[in-house]
């Protein structure tokens, strides 16, 4: 357990880390920060805070910068705080989001680029997977004679659409009959049902243009069914000092290959109260992830969760990237 002086001290230091990304010495934490100490006090707290692991020399005579384990001393203080607070300070600009958009996906990708906005890290918004989908809408949208695009949304807001390829013409009165006639006949329904449509009495929906889009409302169907993950603020997280060079990004590009891998690497093991789960470096159970922090939280009930996660460097502002992914976090969740 650190001293009260000595959390001071790391908290100051982190806090100039954090802002210039260079290693920050006592005579800069004397001049920035007001605790009521001499610069010999303060180097003597940093020398004592080396010795026990939370801060290192990267050389001889420079400053000093964090470790894993110096940012999760600070990272158990910000949350810490927020217990004794009641709740973790949530940007405004994140609150705001579930007023501007009326379907999941929509509202997926515009929180998407907001966090990554407020971070300047990367953010990473997997949504649920579906067991099953109850239809809310159909659309078909024309392309061409011969083609068009079906646009499936569910009741629980997830937007899919498939393209169609038509043997023969389709007039476009013909083809917003059909769609009525879809969503009068699958409205409410899973999404599977809509396979036994080839067997309905109604000739409407036997023919070779009618079949072409159950198949592809079919497929739409598959694909809630896989994990997808949408991102954001790559560009923005290469500007970082840490990722000057292309091979200290290389892991995490590897992994953000996979959105399967991606979600079983951030995992849901270990949330605090409030949804949240920060894994700092070599806390990070793949090793891809082991030089970023991890500031995750799931969302969704059931079965269908989805998860949200904002990746950074190790020098990320926790403060502010925790409360933006709370806020996001309980905006998904109807909250």
């Amino acid at each position: 357990m650190l001293s009260s002086r000595k959390q001071r001290v790391l908290r100051a230091l982190i806090e100039e880390y954090v802002a210039c990304a260079c290693p920050v010495g006592s005579r800069t934490i004397a001049e920035n920060h007001r605790l009521g100490v001499s610069s010999a006090t303060i180097r003597n707290e940093l020398s004592a805070l080396e010795d026990e692991g939370y801060i290192t020399q990267p050389h001889t005579s420079a400053g000093r910068i964090p470790t894993d384990a110096g940012y999760r001393e600070f990272v158990d203080g910000i949350l810490a705080d927020a217990t004794s607070a009641g709740r973790l300070p949530r940007p405004s600009a994140i609150e705001a989001l579930k007023k501007s958009a009326d379907a999941l996906d929509d509202l997926i990708g515009r929180m998407n680029a907001e966090l990554a906005r407020l971070t300047e890290c990367l953010s990473v918004i997997i949504a649920p997977v579906s067991a099953s989908a109850r239809i809310r809408q159909i659309s078909l949208v024309s392309l061409s004679d011969a083609s068009a695009l079906a646009v499936m949304v569910t009741e629980d807001g997830q937007v899919a659409n498939e393209s169609v390829m038509f043997s023969s013409p389709v007039p476009a009165e013909d083809l917003e009959e059909l769609s009525r006639l879809l969503n009068r006949a699958l409205g409410g329904k899973e999404a599977e049902e809509a396979a036994a449509l080839s067997q309905t009495a109604d000739p409407a929906l036997r023919t070779d243009a009618a079949r072409a889009v159950i198949r592809a409302l079919i497929a739409a169907a598959a694909a809630l069914t896989r994990t997808r993950a949408t991102r954001s603020g790559m560009s923005t997280l290469m500007r970082k000092p840490e990722f000057h060079e292309s091979e200290s990004l290389l892991p995490v590009m590897e992994i953000l290959e996979d959105d399967t891998v991606l979600f079983k690497a951030i995992g849901a093991d270990g949330q605090d109260a409030d949804g949240i789960k920060i894994s700092i470096g070599h806390e990070n159970a793949a090793s891809q992830l082991f030089g970023v922090s991890v500031v995750a939280g799931t969302y969704g009930r059931g079965p269908a969760q989805g998860m949200i996660a904002v990746i950074g460097p190790t020098r990320m502002d926790y403060s502010k990237t925790i409360g933006a992914v709370a806020a996001a976090r309980g905006i998904l969740n109807g909250e």
